[in-house]
């Protein structure tokens, strides 16, 4: 259940530390990719954190759970980071993982500041505990179906796997494209193999059949998404179908490594502005020598929810919950990717940075390790 501490000295029972929980997954079947991420952020800022004096001079301190996409397993890992004290929650990746951590964080009155996870329903009731920094999916998964729009495909597939998050993914896209004359056909893989090659063949006569132009992975990472694309990239039929990503699976090297040029010309949804922040500029030279690999948007998310939780505790101090629960909505840090505040939306049940730059980008198809812009929302 537990990871090895992220810091020297960490887990000290001495008091002299404020404690940090951090919620990333870096097992199978977790995105351990993104995990690394955005660990990979969160201990940077720690670290300049502690370097600049700490909190109110006491070090900040991180408690590391890995949550392996398991909503059980984080639902109990925020019940023992709340009983080692922690002053609040950072992190967490997957959607279905955040709303149970969310939810028993709510449940306990521990603040959480949810790093990366889109999911609108973050919580079933509206909560002073919970904040995020990520788009809702609402938001992001729109601005992707204008991109598709612009782009002139009418005729969209999804490959679907069964999950809170997809369905919701798709109910957002088929909501925004059926009243501008667009379709959205789901194909069910919920018993897709991926080493047979009927599963797959199924899969592109669907396509064929339903004449679609476009074919979204609504699926896992890396199975089934690496054998789905694989198999349309090769049936000639499909040569001029596009395959897309929303959730962002083409971020993280392993996608280029796994599918080569294949892994070219999938657009994708992608949390960062057009220029960084100057502070964005210094933390992303940071971050690629830390991570010996260009830094994801998730690593930038990592490092700001820390720089919200630092400020907030500066501000409030680290002994009652309750005050740094009370304090989102005068939250004002410059992070990384602009000035972070956090409102209440309408259908969005957690403090929100309504302000998530959203950009829809792919892989250029004669250079895989450079990111082209497509669209912006």
């Amino acid at each position: 259940m537990t990871t090895p501490p992220s810091q020297p000295g960490a887990e000290r029972t001495d008091g002299s530390s404020v404690r940090i929980g951090a919620l990333v997954p870096l097992t199978r079947p977790g995105w351990v990719g993104a995990g690394q991420h955005l660990l990979a952020g969160i201990e940077l800022a720690v670290r300049e954190v502690n370097d600049a004096g700490g909190i109110a001079g006491r070090p900040l301190e991180l408690v590391v759970r890995d949550t392996a996409a398991d909503p059980q397993r984080a639902a109990a890992a925020v019940e023992e980071l709340a009983g080692l004290g922690v002053a609040a929650l950072a992190g967490e990746y997957h959607s279905v993982v955040a709303r149970a951590a969310a939810t028993r964080a709510d449940a306990l009155g521990l603040p959480f500041l949810c790093s990366s996870a889109v999911l609108d329903a973050l919580t079933e009731q509206p909560t002073q505990w919970v904040a995020r920094l990520s788009p809702p999916q609402s938001r992001g998964w729109q601005v992707y179906a204008d991109f598709l729009l612009a782009a002139g495909h009418s005729r969209i597939a999804v490959a679907a796997q069964p999950s809170v998050y997809w369905a919701a993914g798709t109910r957002i896209l088929r909501d925004h494209l059926a009243p501008r004359g667009a379709t959205v056909t789901e194909l069910d893989m919920s018993a897709f193999d991926a080493t047979a090659i009927s599963d797959a063949t199924a899969v592109c006569d669907e396509l064929v059949d339903n004449r679609a132009t476009a074919l979204l992975l609504l699926v896992g990472h890396p199975e089934p998404a690496v054998s789905i694309v694989k198999s349309v990239r090769h049936d000639q039929r499909l040569a001029e179908i596009m395959i897309g990503a929303p959730a962002g699976q083409p971020e993280f090297t392993e996608w280029a490594t796994l599918l080569g040029d294949d892994s070219a010309a999938v657009p994708f949804l992608r949390y960062l502005p057009e220029r960084l922040t100057p502070l964005g500029v210094r933390v992303g030279t940071a971050l690629r020598e830390q991570l010996a690999e260009a830094p994801s948007f998730v690593a930038f998310e990592g490092y700001d929810t820390i720089a919200v939780l630092a400020d907030v505790l500066r501000t409030n101090g680290v002994d009652r919950a309750a005050r740094t629960a009370d304090s989102w909505p005068r939250v004002a840090v410059e992070g990384t990717r602009g000035q972070i505040r956090f409102f209440r939306m309408p259908g969005i049940s957690v403090w929100q940075w309504a302000g998530t730059p959203i950009q829809v980008v792919d892989r250029d198809p004669a250079d895989p390790g450079r990111f082209r812009i497509l669209h912006a929302g």
